[in-house]
């Protein structure tokens, strides 16, 4: 998927971050191709997590006029990582925005971990591994 999602750019000669998203069969593991966006998406700490990179500055080089430090094939993932989002929603209405008050918001607050390499530290995994990006407080309004 990695080398089609190369080929693609370079097809269409995109040359900054982008996702390029497939679908995955169950049954026998081919992948279609299901769209491009030529803008990093709000999941890019996953990447950044699993590859060690910092996406959002290779993103201001490439835009400066810099050639990339490095390419494709000198990224190699490592582990996994998992995102979850926090939505001010009404499931009894669809999931319409319920917007309001937020009344309880605890940050995970796990500690150093000696064990997170610094390349992780740097991209802002400062809590035994967990990176939390967050915008509101508790008794912010949403």
């Amino acid at each position: 998927m990695g080398e089609q999602a190369v080929a693609l750019a370079k097809k269409v000669g995109y040359f900054s971050a982008g996702t390029v998203e497939f679908l995955v069969s169950e049954a026998d593991r081919s992948f279609y191709f299901l769209e491009m966006n030529t803008r990093l998406q709000v999941e890019h700490p996953i990447t950044e997590a699993v590859s060690g990179t910092d996406l959002m500055q290779m993103m201001f080089a490439v835009a400066d006029g810099e050639k990339l430090s490095l390419r494709q094939g000198d990224i190699s993932p490592v582990g996994w990582a998992m995102e979850s989002r926090v939505y001010a929603e009404d499931p009894r209405q669809g999931f319409v925005p319920f917007p309001g008050a937020v009344r309880a918001y605890r940050e995970p607050r796990l500690g150093p971990d000696p064990d997170i390499p610094s390349s992780l530290r740097e991209l802002h995994f400062d809590h035994a591994g967990v990176r939390v990006d967050s915008g509101i407080d508790e008794g912010g309004k949403v």
